[in-house]
């Protein structure tokens, strides 16, 4: 039987590790916010003859929206700038016309005030903080019976806030080397995640606690490793067929949706690992009170390395 339990303190260097960095990433660059969260315009152009993207982007300095995020998607250009009033969008867009001499269609145009977004930023904040205190009820709630059920709940919150915490690392290293801003998608990316990690973790701890009524072990490690081992082909098997679906996504859904995809992409990959391999383990670690064994053992595993 494989003894993930046994290897925890390698699960937890890696979570470390990965946490740190995105935790650094997010200090020193920040999240880029997309209009829903600073104000702006958003437009999908599409020119006749084609031009080509440098063209466009040296059109746009030239009328001075030197900061404005210039996407290609098929044969659409996903315009995101500053806030234009109409007269200043008409006012560009008979500038673009003159510039390349075409016809320039506009397929779908979008404003945000800034007191809006200043909005949807709280309320998307608020929605996180809700949905993970849910969680942490809910599963406190269906594991009553289990000793210290708090702490059933603490561990699958911890594995959650671990990976949003990833993916909003990796978003914020992609937002300053290329340019990448979040916007309400990322948050209902961040949201799918929740739901699909918790959902993995309630199934392990379900088990769990199926294998402890049984009496299979008094040593809650042995009884969560069994378990673990028990749900690992159903856990790989749903991850692979969801995870098959946002890779055709990923490679074939157009840039509009694209960092959405990759959001759900990353999310359901670490999603997958931390309840396998960070909730569980951690449970015992809390229940057998081995804070120290774990973090010797992790000192000891970076100098061995």
């Amino acid at each position: 039987m494989i003894d993930f339990v046994g290897k925890r303190h390698w699960f937890f260097l890696g979570s470390a590790i990965a946490v740190v960095v995105a935790i650094f990433a997010l200090g020193a660059f920040g999240l880029r916010p997309g209009i829903d969260f600073s104000g702006g315009t958003s437009m999908t152009l599409r020119f006749e003859p084609q031009v080509e993207q440098g063209e466009l982007r040296q059109a746009m300095a030239d009328y001075g929206s030197t900061d404005a995020i210039i996407q290609k998607s098929g044969d659409d250009y996903l315009m995101r700038l500053k806030l234009l009033s109409l007269e200043e969008r008409e006012a560009l867009l008979t500038t673009l016309q003159t510039e390349f001499g075409g016809e320039v269609t506009v397929l779908d145009y979008n404003t945000v005030s800034p007191s809006i977004a200043t909005e949807t930023a709280r309320q998307a904040g608020l929605a996180l903080v809700f949905a993970s205190i849910a969680m942490l009820l809910y599963i406190a709630w269906s594991f009553r019976k289990m000793p210290s059920p708090l702490k059933w709940g603490t561990c699958a919150i911890v594995a959650l806030v671990h990976n949003i915490v990833i993916v909003a690392g990796l978003f914020a290293i992609l937002g300053k080397t290329r340019g990448v801003e979040v916007d309400a998608l990322f948050i209902t990316g961040l949201l799918t995640i929740v739901g699909y990690t918790i959902n993995n973790t309630v199934v392990v701890f379900d088990r769990v606690r199926e294998n402890r009524s049984k009496g299979i072990s008094p040593d809650l490690g042995i009884t969560v490793n069994c378990s673990l081992v028990e749900t690992l082909v159903r856990t790989v098997n749903t991850s692979l067929t969801t995870l098959c679906v946002i890779l055709a996504l990923l490679l074939f859904g157009g840039s509009t949706i694209y960092y959405f995809i990759l959001v759900l992409f990353v999310g359901l990959l670490v999603g997958t690992y931390s309840s396998m391999f960070i909730a569980g383990p951690l449970l015992v670690t809390w229940e057998k009170r081995e804070w120290g064994l774990v973090l010797s053992r992790i000192r000891a595993a970076r100098q061995t390395n």
